[in-house]
């Protein structure tokens, strides 16, 4: 028999039981579902065997909407790890596990990634893993994400994270997690070598006291999720290739694979792999979002504004033009469609380019 039982029920049956946690609002309903497995009861004295189904709960994954989620996950908080993306470093590993990844200029016309992963039990290692800039923590906020990074630049990263408190974990700081790996050590440069450990995460959480449950108000959910099976695709234009250019050196193709219904990504020309799995990096869906993005006074430091824009959902072969906004620095970024509804996107892991005004994004 199939039971649904909301995950955010459960949540917020953990919120009640914990104390000093804050109240945010509900964006979707995550479902809890029963598998059954099934398991030999004891002798009769016929000496026949019966078989007895026990339910098995799963749930279903926040950040992609797909079932066979952890239960014990639900409600929980996610994690967003600061992912080196110079052409220097790569390739990464770890990322392909990762349910959302956001890229965002540096300064020299550089990226870099946050990965965010929903369960953060069963977060891999993660290579390499680079500093803080300001914005970075602020979409943590609105996803009430912990935050991790090694360093930050020392005047508004490290201003932000001081004035927000956001709970992160620093390896410029922390004993633990945080590691230089052996095998980059001597080929790469220093800065390319640190990765985090994954299987140590949760005892570090746990360590620092950090709240763990994710706050009511915001679950942690971004979107809303078509249903799992049902196909979206957008209609405005057809979408078999999209490229972001954040700058001449650095741009991020991805490239429609019918066969998977998903779109795989390059990095500045070249296939994007996990150097771990070897697998390229595909997503169902793809953002681009547009927004005013300029060199701070210092003339290095990036300036991104967060409050909103412009910009194209992406997805099963189609794109349309949409709108986005975050109304306050502990506000998620929400996506809307050209009507100002709430855009209902399809299940599945998500890649969210956010990218200036003044830049190209390429639809055909």
């Amino acid at each position: 028999m199939l039971k649904k039982i909301s995950c955010m029920a459960l949540g917020a049956v953990l919120l009640a039981a914990s104390t000093g946690c804050d109240n945010k609002k509900e964006s979707s309903v995550i479902g809890k579902v029963s598998e059954t497995v099934t398991e030999e009861a004891p002798e009769l004295d016929t000496g026949e065997t019966e078989s007895t189904e026990i339910p098995v709960e799963t749930g279903v994954n926040p950040l992609t909407g797909e079932s066979g989620y952890n239960i014990n996950a639900c409600g929980k908080r996610s994690v967003a790890i600061m992912v080196n993306n110079l052409k220097a470093a790569l390739p990464q590993y770890g990322i392909e596990q990762a349910d959302i990844i956001y890229e965002l200029p540096v300064e020299g016309g550089i990226t870099r990634l946050m990965a965010v992963y929903a369960d953060y039990t069963t977060v891999p290692d993660v290579c390499s893993v680079r500093s803080c800039r300001y914005y970075y923590p602020l979409i943590c906020l609105g996803m009430d994400a912990i935050y991790c990074h090694w360093g930050a630049d020392q005047t508004i990263a490290l201003d932000t994270l001081n004035r927000t408190g956001i709970d992160h974990l620093d390896g410029s700081s922390e004993s633990g997690l945080f590691y230089r790996d052996q095998d980059r050590v001597g080929s790469y440069a220093s800065e390319h070598t640190g990765y985090l450990k994954g299987s140590e995460l949760a005892s570090k959480i746990e360590e620092k006291g950090f709240r763990t449950t994710v706050n009511a108000e915001n679950s942690g959910t971004m979107f809303n999720f078509a249903a799992e099976g049902e196909k979206i695709t957008p209609a405005e234009m057809t979408a078999s290739t999209a490229v972001l250019n954040f700058s001449g050196d650095y741009y991020s193709t991805f490239s429609y694979d019918a066969a998977t219904g998903q779109y795989m990504k390059f990095h500045s020309g070249n296939a994007h792999l996990d150097g771990k799995t070897g697998n390229q990096l595909a997503f169902d869906n793809v953002f681009a979002l547009q927004t005013d993005i300029h060199t701070r006074a210092d003339g290095y430091l990036m300036d991104v504004e967060l409050t909103g824009g412009t910009g194209y959902y992406i997805s099963n072969g189609g794109a349309q033009s949409i709108t986005w906004s975050k109304l306050s620095e502990d506000s998620p970024i929400e996506v809307y469609a050209a009507d100002g509804t709430k855009l209902t996107v399809n299940v599945g892991e998500s890649y969210i380019g956010i990218i200036g005004t003044d830049k190209t994004v390429f639809i055909s």
